[in-house]
């Protein structure tokens, strides 16, 4: 059980004035002296007044940064030793806290609410988390059972170590979650139920999906560049050797292209090494 004066609530919210009272009502009821801050990005409801008179610390972004600008501001103004990230729309539930941190207290790091089957908001989006869990697993060499749940307790000074790669659109979970598992930190997932939101959610599924394919291959590039390098240079190795193998039969030549591809599995391979000596060189102060 974690001591709860040393714990700060953080709710990223955006016009969210259907949901939020009640939402921090609920965590009040349950941790009457946590720190329990909501970051209003730009509402252009009354989230801010809501939140305040529910017992919540405010801080308000003067227009709409993004979901993870917000959950940066709130990191950065949380004094807790422990950070909780929820959302504020009524799909968690306040009383899944204290499962999260009892799972922390056992050693980890990081520990993430997994949704469970029947979780996801529709088959489609459900779907694509599966795609982005085992991507996403591949990447980092570990399991990853839930890649985008904003449901999250994390050590506040281990959280801030990669606020700088934090984009700010909808996607810290997924930079935070591979960012941990690639600095070492101990990450752990415990299984909830996500209810239906309140409201009209503010995630594209087309654009906001492609936005975290991209964030994905960023940070397994950062983190593990020859895990995405070296694939790619075997396979232009075996498509040069099938080539040279056709056109030396066919005609009895070494071609042009055999060369190109030859060269270009070279260069992708040491690329990925240069870039496997960079990520060593950012880490060497946390050995």
């Amino acid at each position: 059980m974690m001591n709860s004066d040393l714990l700060s609530i953080v709710l990223p919210a955006k016009n969210e004035a259907a949901a939020v009272g009640e939402t921090v009502r609920k965590i009040r009821e349950c941790y009457p002296e946590a720190e329990v801050i909501v970051v209003d990005d730009g509402s252009t409801d009354d989230t801010a007044g809501i939140s305040a008179s529910a017992g919540a610390t405010v801080v308000r972004h003067p227009y709409s940064k993004g979901n993870g600008a917000a959950i940066k501001t709130g990191a950065r103004a949380a004094r807790g030793d422990v950070i909780v990230f929820m959302d504020a729309d009524g799909q968690h539930n306040p009383e899944d806290i204290q499962r999260l941190l009892a799972k922390m207290s056992r050693g980890f790091d990081m520990v993430v609410g997994a949704r469970q089957s029947g979780s996801q908001a529709s088959l489609g989006r459900g779907l694509a988390n599966g795609f982005y869990n085992g991507l996403a697993t591949y990447m980092t060499g570990q399991r990853i059972e839930d890649l985008t749940s904003g449901f999250r307790a994390v050590k506040a000074d281990k959280f801030r170590e990669f606020l700088y790669l934090l984009p700010n659109g909808f996607s810290y979970p997924t930079t935070s979650t591979m960012a941990f598992f690639r600095a070492g930190y101990s990450v752990a997932y415990e299984p909830i139920h996500a209810a239906k939101r309140i409201g009209k959610s503010h995630i594209h599924l087309l654009k906001d999906g492609v936005r975290f394919l991209l964030i994905i291959f960023k940070i397994g590039t950062l983190f593990s560049p020859l895990k995405l390098f070296l694939p790619i240079a075997v396979f232009l190795f075996i498509l040069a050797t099938s080539w040279y193998g056709y056109t030396f039969f066919s005609i009895g030549r070494f071609t042009n292209m055999s060369a190109l591809l030859y060269t270009g599995g070279v260069m992708v391979f040491l690329m990925g090494l240069i870039s496997e000596q960079i990520t060593a060189l950012m880490y060497k102060d946390n050995g």
